[in-house]
């Protein structure tokens, strides 16, 4: 059986848990047993159960190599098994497949902090940022066709300038 994501429901009932894939307007086809055993892998990890879900998600990436949500989650449980050089190497992988993903940036700077090499983290960390950046490049007021004038506030009237006539005493000074 072969579907298209999102129609795939989970234990609990809600929508499938390869959320990133919808997000890139990409329709990744995935064949129901891939699915089901993702959505295994998924439970196991959630259940704290990370060899079990990792050996399920070795076994996906086995079979195709360009699942992105399978490589990133192999990362994370790698990660709370406190393997970090293996979860590192795993968002490299993920990197790879989606070099502009936000997600992919964070879970790297996490994987390096825990790792120690903090260095790294902050660049992971500030490509995240960017990464978010990125999907809001609009100019301000394009997008709900609102202009600036329609929500400024009314200005007070400026008056001009006027220099006093004559000046007050001034007694800190000396008289000359």
């Amino acid at each position: 059986m072969v579907g298209i994501l999102p129609e795939k429901k989970t234990r609990s009932g809600r929508d499938s848990l390869w959320p990133n894939s919808w997000d890139s307007g990409e329709n990744i086809v995935v064949t129901g047993d891939q699915q089901e055993r993702y959505d295994e892998a998924m439970y196991r990890f959630s259940q704290n159960d990370y060899s079990g879900s990792i050996e399920i998600l070795q076994g996906l990436l086995a079979e195709d190599g360009e699942l992105f949500d399978a490589r990133l989650s192999l990362g994370m449980a790698f990660c709370r098994q406190g393997h970090f050089d293996r979860a590192i190497i795993e968002g490299h992988k993920a990197e790879g497949l989606r070099p502009d993903e936000q997600l992919v940036h964070t879970n790297l700077s996490l994987f390096y902090m825990r790792k120690g090499e903090k260095a790294k983290a902050e660049h992971h960390g500030l490509q995240a940022r960017i990464a978010s950046w990125k999907g809001n490049l609009e100019p301000p007021g394009e997008p709900g066709g609102t202009t600036e004038s329609e929500l400024s506030l009314v200005k007070p009237e400026k008056k001009p300038y006027r220099t006093p006539e004559k000046f007050p005493e001034m007694p800190w000074k000396k008289k000359e």
